[in-house]
């Protein structure tokens, strides 16, 4: 099987479609998204709408959650906290059940654990070896499961712990060990912070256990457009630019 993991669109329909007509040319068999489907960007009902009609497995982002209703924004920074009220507000009722009814975590066919922030809390970052660390103890009561994709932070990178020591990799290709344990990020696809401006993703082969990060171009300027055109601060826009 080759899963292709992606995270954080936010809204980002040009980077989604991009993501989508590349992907067509890598052999995927199941598109896995960690969250984070809404937010920032100015195409929340396109995002979700693409994402149900390619059936896309996904689960829940700390944005997601908010936009459904399920949790209020009141911890959300200002420029989080006022996109999301525009998002609320444009979103239809169908796809804020869709985003609601989304599961925390997902075990993938016994091979990976997807989650969006920490294993036991969607809102909390991994920043660092120490976060890595706390989530490497907390995968060992998952049983059989050594490989975990998370997201949130929109910065692709692995960390890898054999014995008591967590290293992190910043490769473009990972090969999956047995008896070491794996966190690794695919990065941002609409909003990427690591301040290359291109979507990212990786593909997960289960066959060679490879991993592999891939970046893809899309049509930023056009996001940045509709950005303004929704009267969403023109800093979303500009970021987009920076990668970050």
């Amino acid at each position: 099987m080759r899963y292709a993991i992606i995270s954080d669109m936010h809204s980002d329909l040009e980077a989604l479609t991009a993501f989508f007509e590349e992907t067509a040319q890598l052999g995927i068999d199941k598109i896995i998204c960690l969250g984070d489907i809404v937010g920032y960007n100015a195409s929340p009902n396109e995002c979700v709408d693409l994402i149900r009609e390619k059936k896309v497995k996904c689960i829940m982002g700390n944005h997601d959650m908010r936009a459904s209703g399920a949790v209020g924004i009141g911890d959300m920074n200002l420029l989080a906290s006022e996109s999301m009220e525009w998002t609320k507000g444009v979103l239809t009722e169908e796809n804020k059940k869709f985003l609601e009814k989304l599961p925390l975590k997902v075990r993938v066919n016994n091979r990976f654990l997807a989650v969006h922030g920490w294993i036991d809390d969607t809102d909390k970052y991994i920043f660092g070896a120490g976060d890595a660390l706390k989530n490497f103890k907390l995968l060992e009561a998952v049983r059989n499961i050594n490989l975990c994709f998370f997201a949130h932070t929109h910065v692709p990178i692995t960390y890898i712990q054999a014995d008591t020591t967590v290293k992190l990799n910043l490769d473009t290709t990972v090969k999956i060990e047995k008896d070491v344990n794996y966190l690794i990020n695919p990065g941002g696809l609409g909003q990427p912070r690591d301040k290359d401006p291109r979507g990212s993703f990786l593909v997960y082969d289960t066959e060679t256990q490879d991993v592999n990060f891939y970046r893809v171009e899309y049509d930023i300027q056009a996001t940045a457009e509709k950005i303004i055109e929704a009267g969403l601060s023109p800093r979303l826009a500009e970021r987009l630019k920076l990668g970050w």
